[in-house]
């Protein structure tokens, strides 16, 4: 006899796919979350990185200067 269940052979390959994929993912983002950290940590220690920082991602400049923003077409 051949029984169809929730342990059958195909049910627990996928499952054993998705262990390996999800365990992928997880490296990948305790990489991501190592390196936000040492950035975070630099951008704490260094002020010439952290205004550069702000003027690049949050577009913020000095009283007496101008911001472009050129964008390619």
């Amino acid at each position: 006899m051949f029984f169809l269940d929730t342990n059958d052979l195909p049910s627990q390959f996928r499952r054993g796919q998705e262990i390996r994929s999800l365990e992928q993912e997880k490296a990948f983002y305790e990489q991501e979350m190592d390196k936000v950290k040492e950035e975070r940590e630099k951008l704490l220690t260094d002020d010439k990185l952290l205004e550069k920082f702000a003027r690049e991602k949050y577009l913020m400049k000095k009283p007496s200067e101008d911001v472009y923003i050129l964008q390619e077409q």
